[in-house]
């Protein structure tokens, strides 16, 4: 009886926007972005689904509050942190919300205007900058140079996922050494289990993604905090 009373209180659960968006982020969770669509969302709340447009206008609105609920995951900034902790822990925190959500990076960069969320996001990292004793120029240049990590993903120059096998790869870069003599280096050592594999990569066959991000992340705050302490922390060039 206890358990038909409570999902019965559980189906009476009024619709919200709330609701909906906590919904449609398990939905995206489950099954990627490509799996959304208001009629899922609805299946999946038991509702129509033009019961869900009296609290979201269109997909776009569902995709943007999607957005503004993983970065409402991130930690605040940490009180009292230099402003290299403070900046390098909240990265981390970010991109531990965006692993939650491995859609969530895909939808981030598909939308042509960022959400007010994440612009105050953007506003309070640059604040740890200005309050750490950078120039806004400084500020200006090193958002810039942070770019997608701020927000807990990095943006890969090449797509190096492919369907071949593994043995079939290393076999055929063996055969192009003479032309490509590092890639084959490369691809020899991580073959030889010298260098570290993840099998999920999104950075390349044979890299660790979370090592490969916060080596990057520790280099430009490095390099940061070099142009931070310099006589003229100011680098050269127009602000641009």
């Amino acid at each position: 009886m206890a358990t038909k009373i409570d999902e019965r209180s559980r189906t009476r659960e009024p619709l919200s926007r709330e609701r909906i968006l906590r919904t449609a982020v398990a939905v995206a969770d489950k099954g990627g972005a490509e799996s959304l669509s208001m009629r899922r969302i609805a299946q999946e709340l038991g509702v129509v689904a033009m019961a869900l447009y009296k609290h979201v206008a269109n997909k776009d609105e569902l995709l943007d509050g999607m957005i503004d609920a993983v970065i409402g995951e991130i930690d605040p900034p940490i009180e009292g942190a230099d402003w290299k902790t403070a900046m390098r822990e909240r990265i981390l925190s970010a991109r531990r919300a965006l692993l939650r959500h491995p859609w969530a990076s895909q939808v981030i960069e598909s939308r042509a205007e960022p959400t007010p969320t994440i612009i105050g996001y953007m506003d309070s990292m640059m604040g740890i900058f200005i309050s750490g004793g950078f120039s806004v120029d400084l500020m200006h240049h090193a958002m810039h140079v942070m770019g997608s990590r701020i927000l807990g993903f990095s943006q890969e120059l090449f797509d190096e996922t492919s369907s071949m096998p593994a043995d079939e790869a290393i076999a055929m870069w063996a055969q192009l050494a003479d032309r490509y003599p590092n890639i084959a280096a490369l691809v020899g050592e991580i073959s030889g289990g010298d260098i570290s594999h993840d099998e999920g990569s999104v950075v390349g066959g044979g890299c660790d993604d979370q090592f490969e991000f916060e080596f990057a992340l520790d280099l430009m705050l490095d390099g940061l905090e070099r142009l931070r302490s310099a006589p003229t922390p100011q680098p050269a060039g127009s602000t641009g």
